[in-house]
């Protein structure tokens, strides 16, 4: 029961750190609108997949995932 806290710490931090460097790294990366993502826009409706954006960052966190688990 001890390790759940420190968990959850641990996952909050690595979620604020994620923020910021989404927040800041949006003004020069476009994460979210890449050739490849879908966007329909019919009438007062529009129907938006981000396809290749969750591609990419499939890709990143599995390697990001590899790296930790390579090192433990």
């Amino acid at each position: 029961m001890s390790q759940i806290p420190k968990i959850l710490i641990t996952l909050g931090i690595v979620m604020i750190i994620a923020g910021l460097i989404w927040q800041i790294g949006g003004k020069y990366i476009s994460l979210g609108k890449l050739p490849g993502d879908i966007l329909i826009k019919r009438g007062n409706t529009t129907f938006y997949f981000p396809i290749v954006t969750s591609i990419i960052v499939s890709i990143v966190l599995s390697l990001l995932f590899f790296i930790i688990g390579r090192l433990r």
